[in-house]
């Protein structure tokens, strides 16, 4: 891994918390860190891995006219720049207790919407271990990127990072 960038949205709570762990778990390598907010766009080819972050949230936010959601205008400006030689990771966030029908659907969001880009998303993740009956994120047993239950799995965030930086490692 050589120059990565670590973007995330929403800023604060259990997205912002496992960002940084991810970063603080990377600093070894070059790395930046920044809230979507925060980021200039213009930059995003500097870097060789993209690693990107996000929660699920209810459909409501995820409405284009919701202004506290970033996302939807980082991908709109993101078709302007060619990052199909860059590599992609994703990570997510979601509840398996409260909503286990909609799981880490954010991670499918994230992944829709970088499909016209080309990129080669790797550390994809896999589903067992996990307890939830439906989600956007997952294509064949795997999550499109590193899930994360801070409500419920808080104890199993660090292990799951270091596991899915190591399989980054590999795949980079």
């Amino acid at each position: 891994m050589e120059k990565i960038v670590l973007l995330y949205w929403p800023k604060g709570g259990s997205v912002d918390k496992s960002a940084h762990l991810i970063y603080e778990s990377l600093k070894d390598y070059k790395i930046d860190i920044f809230d979507l907010a925060s980021f200039n766009l213009e930059n995003i080819q500097n870097y060789d891995l993209i690693i990107l972050g996000n929660s699920t949230v209810g459909a409501e936010n995820w409405e284009d006219a919701d202004n506290n959601n970033l996302w939807f205008s980082f991908f709109r400006e993101l078709k302007k720049y060619n990052i199909s030689n860059q590599k992609v990771a994703l990570f997510g966030l979601g509840n398996q207790v409260l909503y286990p029908a909609h799981y880490v659907d954010g991670l499918g969001f994230l992944y829709e919407e970088l499909k016209p880009s080309n990129v080669n998303v790797i550390g994809k993740w896999p589903t067992k271990g996990y307890s939830f009956t439906d989600s956007e994120g997952v294509e064949d047993d795997h999550f499109y990127g590193l899930a994360l239950d801070e409500d419920f799995e808080p104890e199993l965030t660090q292990d799951r990072i270091n596991k899915w930086i190591e399989q980054l490692k590999k795949e980079s």
